[in-house]
């Protein structure tokens, strides 16, 4: 289709092929592939010149619309790459969703207003790739998302806490030691059996026996501290409005679990979309002036 387009323009091969940087026999060849393609001669050829027959005349006017709208729809994709606009697609777990992301995200399409951002919370494949296809640019994780498929952006740090409410303290008993966890009731993440509590060589493991409730909700671990069922590991962050308000208490204050990673998981492919670099660029300084603030 250039090449027709290309011999429209010159009325010769010869300066088809100047124009295209191929031979003169290799135009012939072109214009003669797409003449048996459509099933119709489009040019008449003499010794001296070449001109375009009546469905010649109106293919090209064709090829060259198709070409344009091509070469248009390439630099609008290309642009795209390259500016911060289009739709966003992001799915997190729900509890990291309670990190005031919906405060995040309200500043960030304020900050960059040519972009849409679709969130979903929930719905965390255990496959860590499953989210490419399901349509999404980012995913959030709090473990280490170790796969060669994907890229990982660090994006912050995630406080813990041992929590339990002040009336199961004062009907039970306040845990001194790590030891003393055994003898209380205690609720696990069902992918958290052991507890690290402590930093450095002051760290002690505490494996989880028999937890009267064990969930993958962050959020329901905390409706059940507050309740006074018993002692767990979860998200400082998301439960700093019940611990300032003595609906729940620290336990064991002195050894606090290491933080965790947060893990913002994107494509793989030679260049970052600038809409998902920025987004990932916001997010990890939204966190870390949260963290310092």
């Amino acid at each position: 289709m250039k090449t027709l387009a290309a011999v429209a323009r010159s009325s010769t091969f010869s300066g088809a092929a100047s124009e295209l940087g191929i031979s003169p026999s290799l135009v012939s060849r072109h214009v003669a592939d797409l003449e048996s393609q459509v099933g119709v001669r489009l040019v008449n050829r003499t010794p001296r010149s070449v001109t375009l027959t009546p469905a010649g005349f109106e293919y090209a006017a064709f090829v060259e619309r198709i070409l344009q709208e091509i070469e248009d729809t390439d630099a609008q994709l290309a642009g795209r790459q390259h500016t911060a606009e289009g739709q966003l697609s992001v799915i997190c777990p729900k509890w990291i969703g309670s990190l005031d992301l919906g405060a995040a995200i309200a500043a960030f399409v304020k900050e960059h207003p040519r972009i849409r951002v679709r969130m979903e919370l929930g719905g965390i494949s255990d496959r860590l790739y499953d989210f490419l296809d399901r349509g999404f640019d980012v995913a959030f994780h709090a473990r280490d998302p170790r796969d060669s498929r994907v890229r990982v952006r660090r994006v912050s740090e995630l406080p813990f806490m041992l929590a339990a409410s002040p009336e199961y303290l004062a009907e039970r008993g306040t845990p001194l030691t790590p030891a003393d966890l055994q003898q209380h009731t205690l609720i696990s993440h069902v992918s958290d059996p052991v507890w690290r509590l402590g930093m450095g060589e002051e760290q002690v493991t505490v494996k989880v026996h028999d937890p009267i409730v064990a969930t993958n909700a962050y959020l329901v671990m905390e409706q059940l501290v507050e309740s006074g069922s018993g002692i767990a590991l979860i998200p400082r962050r998301p439960a700093l409005p019940a611990l300032a308000s003595g609906a729940i208490v620290e336990v064991l204050p002195q050894l606090p679990p290491p933080p965790r990673s947060l893990y913002a998981v994107h494509g793989p492919g030679g260049q970052t979309p600038e809409r998902v670099k920025v987004f990932l660029d916001f997010m990890t300084d939204w966190f870390r002036r949260g963290e310092t603030g």
